[in-house]
């Protein structure tokens, strides 16, 4: 993609989404494996984004062998604030 694209200037008048198959994980998942270059760097991104989601969701297991209730709160705490930055705008395009 750099090779072919990375000397272009970027035209910043006119916004160019997402093709709508690169906009769902589940596509952007099974994408990358038949078809180009842009859903990989979407997969990339897409895993970018799930690596702190998943160090939270190991944390909260983590606490709750060692049975501490305390950081089990606060972690899931930390989850919701995640879960909430991640899934808010979204819900509000979308209503």
């Amino acid at each position: 993609f750099l090779m072919r694209h990375g000397l272009e200037k970027p035209d910043y008048q006119t916004f160019r989404g997402l093709p709508s198959d690169l906009r769902r994980p589940a596509e952007i998942v099974t994408e990358p494996f038949g078809t180009g270059r842009g859903a990989l760097i979407q997969l990339g991104v897409l895993l970018l984004i799930g690596t702190p989601i998943a160090r939270v969701l190991f944390s909260v297991a983590a606490f709750a062998l060692q049975r501490d209730w305390l950081y089990v709160a606060l972690t899931l705490l930390v989850l919701a604030v995640l879960m909430y930055s991640l899934f808010a705008n979204h819900a509000s395009t979308h209503a």
